[in-house]
């Protein structure tokens, strides 16, 4: 197959903006009002124990338990917890990844995104099965085909564990969570790409169509739904009847938006977005936060003028998916891009946008610089300028600001000022040093 270089000459690109300043910062550290569960898989324990009969009827089964693949805190041991509930009943457990697209569609590529998370055949006690073979299921009134998983359809018994919380591409009393990883997680590449292919209008009502079919065919019997606190830590667990899906999903929801974590600022010119990746969000760094969405069917409540994006992760193995709604990024991110995962994730999701190639600049000194360049407001040197600077979007509980921001947050009591003023550090190469 055909190749491609890029050209680019940096030198005449850097004079435009390296008479612009980087104003003075200031560290500060936010203190989120949120619940947490001191003992999580015990929690999980507790909810199963209330389906005591449902898993005594799991006897000599061979029950599918489907995990995605999300960076969900302690997934690794609640696989484990229910993978010992189930063997502990009699049952015959093994593992699928229930995940779309991700893992560049490939059934290698899903074990390996598992094994990331811990979760082995040694590791949780069961074997992970891991296949793309998907069957028809019927179409919904509206014409929309329905696949699902061979492995999740020919077992006895499938078990869903996934989190609830805001998408980042529609809105609706259901968005991710348990109904649709039914229909999109279990309907694996082809599942996914049939499923997006329809847009994001009147998603949430279309996915909870197409999930009554998979859940009319597919033998799940419970589903776990985690819920996460601003610390990206587990804030409530519940075990949910396929019956319960429909009436309960939708208040775990509203419980998920108001623990999420958010920005103390909303007029922001520059956006420092330090790591973006998969681990991070579905869309690389969450569009909740960062208010910036590639899909039209959503609107974000910040103002966010320019975002630059400084490196990938090191667990997103390449996959940029997200990278096209930045404004600047660096040469480093470029030569780290897989592009060919980030293509297989935005062709699937239908949405090319995500994987636009935003402005390169040669390190992370001159990105910063042309971003408050480029950034649309009166202040021409950049002293003045409305910066925030965040490590992702998972981790928000300490930022920083320009100073031209701090008044924004003088009475806000969930808010201190850990140090500063202080300049940003580079190395010889431009690479910022300013840790966290």
């Amino acid at each position: 197959m055909d190749s491609c270089s890029l050209k680019i000459n940096f030198e005449p690109i850097v004079k435009l903006v390296d008479d612009v300043i980087i104003p003075p910062m200031y560290k500060i550290r936010q203190h989120f009002e949120t619940p947490r569960l001191l003992d999580p898989v015990g929690k999980l324990h507790e909810e199963l124990l209330k389906k005591s009969e449902l898993l005594k009827s799991l006897k000599g089964k061979r029950v599918c338990i489907a995990v995605g693949s999300r960076g969900i805190n302690n997934i690794s041991l609640y696989v484990w917890e229910l993978v010992k509930v189930v063997l502990e009943h009699g049952g015959k457990p093994f593992i699928i990844p229930a995940m779309g697209s991700h893992g560049g569609a490939t059934p290698e590529g899903q074990r390996k995104v598992l094994e990331e998370l811990g979760i082995t055949d040694d590791k949780v006690g069961a074997p992970v099965v891991s296949n793309l073979d998907v069957e028809y299921l019927g179409d919904t009134e509206e014409g929309i085909p329905v696949y699902t998983s061979c492995d999740a359809l020919n077992s006895d018994a499938v078990i869903l564990i996934n989190r609830v919380k805001p998408h980042t591409s529609f809105r609706g009393d259901i968005e991710s969570g348990l109904i649709k990883m039914a229909v999109i997680g279990l309907g694996k590449q082809k599942g996914a790409d049939l499923c997006h292919k329809m847009g994001f209008y009147r998603f949430a009502e279309r996915l909870k169509s197409m999930a009554r079919i998979v859940l009319s065919k597919v033998p799940v019997v419970f589903g776990v739904a985690l819920l996460e606190n601003a610390y990206d830590e587990t804030a409530d667990i519940k075990v949910l009847l396929p019956q319960e899906f429909f009436e309960e999903e939708p208040k775990l929801l509203e419980k998920a938006k108001s623990w999420m974590p958010r920005l103390p600022v909303d007029n922001i010119d520059v956006l420092i977005v330090d790591e973006i990746g998969k681990d991070i969000s579905g869309d690389g760094m969450d569009p909740n936060i960062t208010g910036r969405f590639a899909s039209e069917f959503v609107k974000g409540d910040k103002d966010v003028n320019r975002i630059v994006v400084l490196r990938l992760t090191e667990k997103t193995e390449g996959n940029a998916n997200g990278i096209g709604v930045a404004d600047v990024t660096t040469l480093k991110v470029l030569e780290e891009s897989d592009l060919t995962k980030g293509y297989i994730n935005s062709i699937t999701a239908a949405i090319p946008p995500t994987v636009r190639i935003p402005m390169v600049m040669p390190n992370d000194y001159y990105a910063i610089k042309a971003a408050i360049k480029t950034a649309n407001n009166l202040d021409y040197s950049g002293e003045k300028t409305r910066i925030v600077r965040i490590k992702n979007t998972l981790q928000l509980e300490y930022l920083y600001l320009s100073e031209s921001l701090l008044y924004e947050i003088n009475d806000n009591k969930l808010v201190d000022i850990v140090e500063g003023p202080l300049s940003f550090e580079f190395d010889e190469k431009g690479n910022l040093l300013t840790l966290w």
